[in-house]
């Protein structure tokens, strides 16, 4: 069936069982685990390891199948940068140009997007320029003619990344045009983390008291394999949310930590979920940063709301906590996501300044756009749309010039996570009024909530050519909710 045909199988499916009225925080259908489950904060929490350069200024990861095991006493086949998920942090400098070579030795072609980078056209994982493994068909889609304008790069492809960009959590993931959604799942994603002088200056915890947590949700089937439904189910065209969380490919992890203060840089990797994190038995976490950099002064917040694709950059101080607490982190929409233990008291010299950096200043919007996020169509013929059409490459919504500012209207009928790509914008107003404090900063995600109205000035710096803006929720992604724009 093609991607648009089944799209008519939406209504009275997944997306009507989990509707907005019912369900208003729920941003996909639950595919339960067929396995019992581990308790939870039994297994320690891993680190990434770091990407090792093979000359200066230059990097190769190879995209292969590996055995690991996630679950304990079961293996877990993964598709993996390097083999391993998630695959390894890179740490690269503002302004020293980096360039990955990523080889492909799974069965299926890839396409590799560094989110939030701001990346020339060429090197920014868009859908149909695939890396293709040695003797995979030339079409994806067994037979049927390829995409318009669908790029095949034999085995491995070179992305340069200029790296003309603040210090921020970056993330690296699949972008394969209609699959990316299945491919993310089986475990093609992990993070860059790019630095600069003005970060250095600052006194925020670093080495060991800098811990990335890249969150995610898995189900698994009885032999520990990962469990995802067939290739565009009807059924999970709302999105798809696993019933084990995992931090750094772990389940509901345990991490002990000294009475100082740690940086933890949040990510949500999920397909479809939302968390809303909280501390308990209580505390707070003080926001440094969001998806495109630091911010310009420390926010705390008790709750932090993220959706798919979303950053946070926080401090939290365990020294407000007695030697020997369980503090554990939690989401008020499912349950635990993991436990920090306090350990032992230490010496702290880092601090949280009231002035964290100087972020780029809002200029004037030389335009206004609107895009509608909904799903269009009547019963035999639904889509996921922008502005009411099906994706198709090559055919822009929008063409912004280069070095100018425009207001973008984002609108939806559901929980839609709304990434562009190159752009970084500010959020504006939600429904008319100012932003939550949880929008502060330069981002490049922001949760567009069901009805809802959301002002963004996106700035269009860097490069000239063909980018993207979609959902972030991958089966969404996958259901044709994108759109190109074309920088000019």
């Amino acid at each position: 069936m093609s991607r648009r045909g089944f799209l008519g199988t939406l209504a009275g499916a997944g997306l009507a069982a989990a509707g907005c009225g019912a369900f208003p925080e729920s941003a996909g259908r639950l595919l339960t685990s067929r396995l019992p489950l581990p308790a939870p904060f039994t297994v320690p929490l891993p680190i990434p390891p770091l990407a090792r350069p093979v000359a200066p200024g230059r990097y190769e990861v190879t995209q292969r199948t590996a055995k690991v095991e996630i679950i304990p006493g079961t293996t877990t086949e993964i598709w993996g940068y390097d083999a391993t998920f998630p695959g390894p942090t890179f740490e690269l400098r503002r302004g020293d140009p980096t360039t990955i070579r990523v080889r492909n030795e799974l069965p299926e072609p890839t396409s590799t997007h560094l989110h939030g980078g701001v990346n020339p056209p060429g090197s920014d994982g868009y859908p149909t320029d695939l890396v293709v493994p040695r003797g995979h068909s030339a079409h994806p889609h067994g037979g049927h003619p390829s995409h318009p304008g669908m790029r095949l790069n034999p085995v491995a492809k070179d992305y340069h990344y200029p790296l003309d960009q603040r210090a921020a959590t970056l993330w690296y993931h699949d972008h394969r045009m209609d699959f990316t959604a299945p491919q993310v799942w089986r475990g093609l994603a992990g993070l860059a983390l790019v630095r600069d002088e003005e970060e250095d200056a600052l006194p925020l915890p670093r080495g060991e008291r800098e811990l990335p947590l890249l969150i995610c949700d898995r189900a698994f089937e009885e032999d520990g394999s990962f469990r995802y439904p067939r290739a565009h189910d009807p059924h999970y065209m709302a999105g798809v949310e696993g019933d084990v969380i995992l931090v750094n490919g772990a389940p509901w992890p345990v991490a002990e930590v000294s009475a100082t203060r740690h940086r933890l840089r949040l990510l949500n990797a999920s397909n479809a979920r939302r968390y809303r994190l909280r501390l308990a038995p209580g505390g707070r976490f003080t926001q440094i940063g969001s998806d495109a950099g630091l911010l310009a002064a420390p926010v705390a917040h008790e709750v932090i709301p993220i959706s798919p694709g979303e950053r946070y950059d926080v401090v939290v101080d365990f020294s407000a906590y007695p030697v020997g607490s369980a503090v554990t982190l939690t989401d008020e929409l499912a349950g635990d996501v993991m436990r920090f233990v306090v350990t032992r008291r230490a010496a702290d010299d880092s601090a949280v300044p009231a002035v964290l950096s100087r972020p780029p200043e809002r200029t004037r919007a030389v335009a206004m756009r609107a895009f509608d996020f909904r799903r269009t169509g009547d019963a035999g013929n639904a889509a996921w749309t922008i502005n009411g059409r099906p994706y198709r490459p090559g055919a822009p919504l929008a063409r912004p010039r280069l070095g100018t500012a425009e207001m973008w209207r984002l609108t939806s009928d559901f929980h839609h996570p709304v990434h562009l790509h190159l752009a970084h914008f500010q959020v504006l107003a939600r429904g008319g009024r100012p932003p939550s404090a949880t929008d502060a900063g330069w981002k490049d995600t922001v949760d567009v909530r069901p009805y809802e109205v959301v002002d963004v000035l996106a700035r269009f710096d860097g490069h000239r050519g063909r980018y993207m803006i979609h959902c972030h929720n991958l089966e969404h992604e996958d259901m044709a909710m994108m759109a190109d724009f074309d920088v000019v």
